[in-house]
């Protein structure tokens, strides 16, 4: 036999595997659902449960073409090159071990899903530090480890006589050309369908990024369980490896309990003694500047960047509705601000939380999910009489950011997968069709309080710009080297759609309820710039507005400056009665705060800088006249906030 018929001959075998570790996947699915059909909620339909049958298929895809490709390389590759039977055998080898490793995976997800109402996540890792004997007497009499260790034992011997049987079925022999072309015509339209299949497998059932399903975006039902039954035992197991991740390599300052005190002392600014964390934080308003909106919006535009915003290109003309916004009368900017981090989970952390970014992930930390952090946002608005809102117009299951929301004090979430639309892409729907479902959803029975997150200005860009009216004849004075970079227009046109859609929404909830207060910022800058060397600010610093009945251009000192942290305070001291007590790491814009840090920067009103650097660069708008902290009180700060936020995230309230 020839090696292009051995060739031919195994990619037929590997494919047969393919099929049949994809139909294990989607058998376990079934019967997922199905033992544990009682976790379905009362208005799911039988669409919901085929809906999630089909993107669960789609996401195996994934997962059955792990085992393909390793025997694509073991087997098939090898027997190129060795001649030998014994390349059937490894394959089945290999696929018998897959298999039982799937059976000891979906025997494990039952009883984990019963526990946590999660497929696997993160969680598990902590089994490594339990103590073993506890855990093995508890899997024994509560889990009864020897009969499902039995149950694996039967099915897996069942599935792998099943997949001996299957692979031993005949293949077909590969045909034969009477002329050289027609034979390379042949063997290269195999080689290209194995290319395309990988592909295919790869994007789950997909072409492209765009289209493509991975464990972030798998939450596509409005049923909790559904969504987790999407994730396969592979992927599941996946998600939990890479939440483990983000917190083994978190570089926390690993401080002492007398330290942490000190600490809190100087960021309270006053002799405390307690053993208390939190009281390190607390706050007394001193009393509202405006009369209290009856709904507050606080909005986070995906990737919006405060340079677009900037007179020195005012000619890009992609943010005029921002700008629009900021220049009436009843409008106020603090232009040295910046996100509590470099990616859109660290914003909502930090402004969902109230708590410094640290490279904890509070999002993946047990302590966030047991109750809310005195200092987050939504459980303090309640305290003032607002129902809470959280609104993403990507998909829930994203950064597990629907369990962090609810956990921190929001009384509802909703993410694309629980609103009507099926435009956008992997990263959920499009700005247009979310913001319109926030505003027909949004009543006037009780004052509310929404934290609005949008996701159209992400890559990959996928708006229709023309049919939503973008001209590119609008956009002037863009350097030839940024034309240069691929779909320049795509990237300045999402931001255009992005800043007019955001602009068109306050504009509709402004006339629909008058007294309405809107804080409107960036979740991070650091994606786009058409500056081949942008300065720091250019690069790293985000709006922050407010926009709203009572207020005014002098309601915020201008030396201000900022970071998410102090959205909260701001709105609190704004709004809250005289002696309302509040939590914050921060303190309000409104009592002049002038120093904004994260993790990699500082800022101030004449300056930003590298943290831990002497990088230091003037910004745009310094103005003398405007005083500013020195680098040892601005270091002073952000160590203090750095680590009380890693206390308390990592050791709880007690010190």
């Amino acid at each position: 036999m020839s090696a292009w018929a051995r060739f031919f001959k195994n990619i037929q075998q590997d494919f047969k595997l393919f099929i049949f570790t994809l139909f294990v996947l989607c058998l376990y699915r079934v019967a997922f659902i199905g033992l544990l059909h009682q976790y379905l909620g009362d208005t799911t339909a039988l669409s919901d449960i085929l809906m999630s049958l089909f993107y669960g298929l789609r996401l195996s895809l994934k997962s059955a073409g792990i085992i393909a490709l390793l025997t694509f390389l073991c087997c098939t590759i090898t027997n190129l090159f060795i001649k030998s039977k014994e390349v059937e055998k490894v394959r089945y080898y290999l696929g018998s071990i897959y298999t039982i490793l799937l059976t000891l995976l979906f025997h494990t997800r039952i009883p984990y899903y019963e526990e946590f109402h999660s497929a696997f996540d993160q969680i598990i890792f902590n089994t490594f530090k339990d103590d073993t004997i506890a855990l093995f007497d508890t899997l024994v009499k509560q889990y009864q480890l020897p009969l499902r260790l039995f149950s694996v034992a039967v099915i897996s011997f069942i599935l792998c006589r099943l997949l001996k049987v299957f692979l031993a079925t005949k293949t077909c022999p590969s045909p034969k050309f009477s002329s050289k072309p027609r034979r390379l015509v042949f063997r290269t339209t195999v080689i290209l369908m194995i290319a395309t299949f990988m592909v295919f497998t790869r994007f789950a059932g997909s072409f492209s990024y765009a289209r493509a399903i991975h464990w972030e975006n798998s939450a596509l039902t409005k049923d909790a369980f559904l969504n987790e039954a999407i994730l396969d035992d592979v992927q599941a197991l996946y998600r939990a490896y890479a939440g483990y991740e983000r917190l083994r390599n978190a570089e926390g300052l690993d401080i002492k309990a007398d330290k942490v005190a000190e600490y809190g002392r100087q960021l309270a600014n006053r002799s405390i003694m307690t053993n208390n964390i939190d009281d390190y934080f607390k706050k007394e308003a001193q009393g509202p500047k405006i009369q209290k909106p009856r709904h507050i919006f606080v909005i986070i535009g995906e990737a919006y960047a405060e340079w677009p915003l900037l007179p020195k290109y005012k000619d890009l003309n992609i943010a005029n509705g921002l700008k629009n916004i900021a220049a009436k009368e009843n409008a106020v900017t603090v232009k040295a601000f910046l996100p509590t981090g470099p990616n859109t989970a660290q914003a909502v952390n930090g402004i969902v939380t109230g708590l410094a970014e640290v490279n904890l992930y509070p999002n993946y930390h047990p302590e966030t999910y047991k109750q809310p952090y005195a200092t987050a946002i939504a459980a303090q608005m309640k305290k003032l009489g607002y129902k809470t809102y959280f609104w993403y117009g990507g998909f829930s299951s994203w950064q597990k950011i629907k369990e962090l929301a609810l956990s921190q004090g929001f009384d509802e979430f909703y993410g694309c997968n629980d609103l009507q639309d099926n435009s956008g892409n992997a990263w959920g729907m499009e700005d247009k069709f979310f913001l319109k479902e926030i505003a027909a959803k949004t009543t006037d029975d009780q004052p509310s309080f929404h934290v609005i997150l949008t996701t159209s200005n992400h890559p990959p860009y996928t708006v229709n710009l023309v049919q939503e009216g973008f001209d590119e004849e609008t956009v002037n004075s863009v350097p030839e080297y940024f034309k240069e970079t691929k779909d320049w227009q795509q990237k300045l046109g999402h931001f255009w759609y992005a800043d007019k859609i955001l602009a068109d929404f306050v504009s509709t909830m402004q006339k629909k309820y008058p007294d309405s207060l809107f804080a409107i910022t960036g979740d991070h800058a650091n994606r786009v710039n058409i500056e081949p060397n942008p300065s720091l600010y250019e690069r790293y610093a985000v709006p922050f507005i407010l926009y709203g009945k009572g207020v005014n251009k002098s309601i915020i000192p201008d030396n201000a400056a900022g970071t998410h942290l102090g959205i909260a305070p701001t709105l609190f001291e704004l709004i809250a009665p005289k002696s309302f007590e509040y939590y914050s790491i921060s303190d309000s814009l409104t009592k002049g705060n002038t120093i904004g840090t994260n993790h990699e920067l500082w800022i101030t009103a004449n300056n930003i800088g590298k943290t831990g650097t002497p990088t230091i660069e003037t910004l745009p708008n310094a103005n003398s006249k405007k005083s500013s902290p020195t680098i040892e009180i601005i270091k002073q700060y952000s160590d203090s906030i750095q680590a009380l936020s890693w206390w308390r995230i990592k050791n709880g309230r007690n010190i």
